[in-house]
């Protein structure tokens, strides 16, 4: 009998589900595009039953070829995209449409936080207060749909929704929670003075799942979940986790100093610490399944959205639709810099930047297409270093070794150079297999007692990309970049 588990990775952007074999090896994948609606120009929605059906439809696609090949399932996990908000009642139905993690509407509750507070909480739970987080956007709702927080029972991320579909159980796991700023780092359990900091009853702490470590295995595939999806009813479902820490697991980016970039809808970047230390001052700080270890990150939806953003802005009336790799292809026609041209990537904000939104500077008669082009994957890959400069200069401390790179600047040899060159540090680009789904299943197979000696990672010396002959160029662009940023901030505040 061949036995493969299956890790399930819903993003903002696709829904994946992923088989592996018992050492890591990726059988087969299947995606499809989620749905994402944008409600006005702050607010960003996800129709959570909408997002089910696409994912039990992978599933089916990827247990039928499974079954079709001989493999049994023996255990799943799910992964997704962190913070945001997903409200179910009593009996696991949707209270409201999903808030997604790129949504801005709750920025002046953020804005209006005492400063104190805020950094007492920092100390105690590592993640600083940001818009979209589940517990800022309680506090929205609580201010102005107070109804939808009477008729909730649970407040899920993206991946317990996925879970609690599955199973018929609400759950939540310390990796997702904690990187939601709810969980108290050294106890691993939730933080109640966090719904003080923002002014929440400590009542609604009453919706907040139960908590489990990652692999945990919280349930069993229900005959309902059984029937959509394909899986066999009674297998195996573990907690799983938050994208940002899956990713890293599957590229075995889990030692201390280890660096992950993960060019996303998210520009995650993040640099395993120790948990016994204080944490960094960095936005996020995420639980490792080794009790040792978490990650720190700065985290902004400022990555390959914006691809997504001017590839469909550019292509809209064009014969043929532009897609992001013709925008990255049409990039290369230009050169480095862009000719002045400079993109800040804002177009869903940035924790750290109230009001911040998509800027060009310096577009002239004289630029073009790939101009425009080049200047939004220098901009992307700018807001990188600066993410990375910010929790290297909280003293978390870095490999020498190459750093790894995931998602979109991974699979482009040109836009990994320009990493490498902008960064100025070796990158590995991470390729072949699907990392937040490798990741979660590592955990599913953990869960169920699977041999992970062979799960781990040789990484290849031919991926690694060194920095090159822009380097200098783009250290002169980021002085600029960074000035730039800073001189917004005024006129965002203006525009909000």
């Amino acid at each position: 009998m061949k036995i493969c588990v299956i890790g399930i990775d819903v993003g903002l952007t696709s829904a994946k589900a992923a088989a592996f074999d018992d050492a890591g090896r990726e059988i087969r994948t299947v995606s499809a595009p989620n749905p994402r609606v944008a409600v006005s120009r702050e607010r960003q929605e996800i129709a959570m039953d909408t997002l089910w059906d696409v994912v039990a439809d992978v599933l089916r696609d990827l247990t039928s070829w499974l079954a079709a090949d001989g493999w049994t399932v023996s255990a799943v996990g799910a992964t997704g995209h962190g913070n945001g908000l997903y409200l179910v009642d009593e009996q696991l139905r949707p209270v409201r449409p999903a808030i997604a993690s790129t949504d801005s509407r709750a920025e002046h509750v953020v804005a209006a936080l005492d400063p104190a507070a805020v950094e007492r909480m920092r100390l105690l739970t590592g993640s600083l207060p940001w818009a979209a987080q589940p517990g800022v956007l309680l506090r929205w709702l609580l201010d102005n749909e107070p109804e939808s927080l009477d008729r909730a029972r649970w407040a899920l991320t993206c991946k317990d929704w996925i879970t609690a579909c599955l199973t018929g159980v609400a759950s939540a796991d310390t990796s997702d929670s904690s990187g939601c700023g709810l969980v108290n780092l050294r106890e691993r359990e939730y933080e109640p003075e966090v719904f003080d900091m923002l002014g929440l009853p400590r009542e609604l702490q009453r919706i907040l799942p139960p908590l489990h470590a990652s692999d945990e295995v919280v349930g069993t595939i229900s005959a309902d979940a059984a029937a959509r999806s394909g899986l066999t009813a009674g297998t195996p479902v573990v907690a799983g986790c938050m994208d940002c820490v899956a990713s890293p697991l599957g590229a075995g980016a889990t030692d201390l100093g280890d660096v992950t970039v993960i060019v996303g809808t998210w520009a995650i970047n993040a640099v395993v610490v120790p948990t016994d230390a204080v944490p960094p001052r960095v936005t996020i700080n995420a639980l490792l399944p080794d009790p040792r270890l978490m990650l720190a990150m700065e985290v902004a939806p400022t990555s390959a959205a914006s691809i997504e953003w001017a590839s469909g802005l550019l292509g809209a009336r064009a014969t043929l639709p532009l897609t992001p790799r013709d925008l990255l292809e049409a990039a290369h026609g230009a050169p480095p810099l862009a000719d002045g041209l400079l993109f800040l990537p804002f177009i869903h904000g940035a924790p750290e930047h109230l009001g911040a939104s998509g800027t060009f500077v310096g577009i002239k008669g004289s630029h073009g297409y790939p101009h425009v082009a080049r200047a939004v994957a220098e901009g992307i890959t700018q807001y990188h270093r600066v993410q990375i400069e910010k929790v290297v200069a909280t003293g978390a401390v870095v490999t020498d070794a190459p750093w790894t790179l995931a998602g979109g600047g991974a699979k482009n040899p040109q836009w990994a150079q320009m990493f490498a060159d902008v960064i100025g540090h070796a990158m590995r680009r991470q390729l072949g297999t699907e990392l937040g789904a490798r990741g979660v299943a590592s955990l599913a197979a953990r869960g169920v007692g699977v041999d992970m000696t062979p799960w781990g990672v040789e990484p290849d010396p031919a991926l690694v990309v060194q920095p090159g002959i822009c380097r200098t160029a783009y250290q002169q662009q980021a002085a600029r970049f960074d000035r730039v940023v800073s001189s917004m901030t005024s006129v965002w505040e203006a525009y909000a």
